[in-house]
């Protein structure tokens, strides 16, 4: 783990596939207690399939998740200590 203080975030070599198409693939990244990040990109290029396996919502083919240290990466969202929060409530639109 490149994260040696067990604190954060960290992906190593995550690997997502999505109707036959490699969406992520070798995404690696540490992101440390404290600091904040943006997943900047276009449309279609895996930013939320991303979230969604730090959350626990997808399983990546390959690699790992590490949240605080601990390997996350199988235990499913309702047991990770993470959230995920919407930018906008399409599912909810009398909350907008």
């Amino acid at each position: 783990m490149a994260n040696q203080n067990g604190q954060g975030l960290e992906l190593v070599g995550l690997r997502k596939i999505l109707g036959g198409r490699v969406i992520i693939d070798d995404l690696s990244l540490v992101v440390n207690k404290g600091e904040m990040v943006s997943l900047l990109g276009p449309s279609g290029c895996g930013k939320t399939t991303t979230l969604r396996m730090i959350a626990g919502f997808l399983i990546p083919e390959s690699g790992r998740v590490f949240l605080a240290g601990k390997d996350v990466t199988e235990i499913g969202p309702e047991k990770r200590p993470s959230a995920m929060v919407f930018q906008n409530y399409a599912l909810w639109p009398h909350m907008t």
